[in-house]
């Protein structure tokens, strides 16, 4: 069965320390009970302004410059994982 969430992250961003309030729409896939697949869609170019400030405003749009928070985002939930033993 399938299931979906709308909710709001408000937390300070660590490099910048900016507040952010990201407006958040879940989907999630659910099998024996359990969450199997779990999706966020949500803005990049609203969280860069945010976390970013005008670079983000000016740059947040770019293809390139939101892989590149992806990448970062990727590799900081890599070293948590690790970090937590999670595989």
């Amino acid at each position: 069965s399938t299931g979906s969430a709308r909710w709001v992250a408000t937390y300070p961003f660590s490099k910048t320390g900016r507040t952010i309030v990201n407006k958040i729409q879940a989907k999630f896939v659910f099998e024996n009970g359990k969450i199997k697949d779990h999706k966020d869609s949500f803005s990049l170019w609203k969280w860069a302004r945010m976390a970013l400030g005008a670079s983000g405003l000016f740059l947040g749009w770019s293809g390139a410059v939101q892989g590149k928070i992806r990448k970062e985002a990727q590799g900081g939930l890599k070293l948590w994982m690790k970090r937590k033993r999670i595989q």
